[in-house]
């Protein structure tokens, strides 16, 4: 079997669970050499361990996004460990839902920190060196809230619609150096996150069910299928894709009236 990333050096974001942790699955899987990063250290240290043990070459460090400096310095490490960068994978983020008039100024600052300046700071960490080396990959792990409005989500879409925007900027500012920029939207996917929010409510069995009818095929994504999604963006497979966007909601953001 045709190793698809066994040239690739990736930096994956938020990989300590749910879909950054499949994805960093999958791509181990393929060859690649991975730098994880994750704000929790202890179960991201776990998590590489047993990665390492299969035979991959991984390393990590925690890391709080939000912070370039320490960005920059898990950069420095995989260069060190693994040699240059030449991909990314943006996946970390926060849900931060409220009505827009009840949405606290800490609120918004951590949506925005988090799921907007973080990613930034870890595009502006690889990037010189993806130019240096004459092109990689960034792929950043946007949301179907990009482009669908679900109400009192607030702010969450006006961050994953600007990160959107900036994938577009990006991917056509360094198209000519050989970069290529481009995003993932998922929708409902099967984390703990989903997990939880089912469990808020009195009848958790009733609110999954629910989520289930929204979508024309009647369930919800696994984080592997996302993965196997990533590997494609993020592989040689897809030269010619740049500035662009690929969705995998099962078909409910095309449905007008679920």
């Amino acid at each position: 079997m045709v190793n698809r990333l066994s040239n690739k050096r990736i930096l994956v974001t938020g990989a300590a669970q749910g879909i950054g942790l499949a994805i960093a699955k999958a791509c181990v899987a393929e060859g690649a050499s991975l730098l994880l990063i994750d704000v929790d250290g202890e179960r991201l240290a776990r998590e590489a361990e047993a990665l390492r043990t299969g035979g991959a070459k991984v390393c990590h460090q925690a890391v709080d996004i939000v912070d370039a400096a320490q960005v920059a310095s898990a950069v420095r490490l995989a260069g060190d460990e693994l040699g240059p960068l030449n991909a990314l994978i943006n996946n970390a983020g926060v849900n931060v839902f409220a009505e827009p008039l009840a949405t606290s100024e800490a609120e918004w600052q951590r949506c925005f920190d988090i799921n907007l300046k973080g990613a930034w700071n870890c595009c502006k960490a690889v990037l010189p060196g993806l130019i240096e080396q004459g092109g990689g990959a960034i792929l950043n792990i946007a949301s179907t809230h990009a482009f669908t409005i679900i109400p009192h989500t607030f702010p969450y879409p006006l961050a994953k619609h600007a990160l959107l925007g900036m994938t577009k900027s990006l991917g056509l500012e360094y198209a000519a150096k050989g970069v290529r920029v481009n995003a993932l939207a998922p929708g409902y996917v099967a984390t703990q996150k989903v997990i939880d929010y089912w469990n808020s409510f009195p009848d958790p069995e009733a609110a999954k069910a629910e989520t289930m009818r929204l979508h024309p095929g009647g369930r919800i994504a696994s984080p592997e299928e996302i993965a196997l999604a990533a590997v494609f963006m993020i592989s040689d497979e897809c030269p010619f894709m740049n500035a662009t966007c690929l969705t995998i909601d099962g078909g409910l953001s095309v449905q007008q009236h679920p």
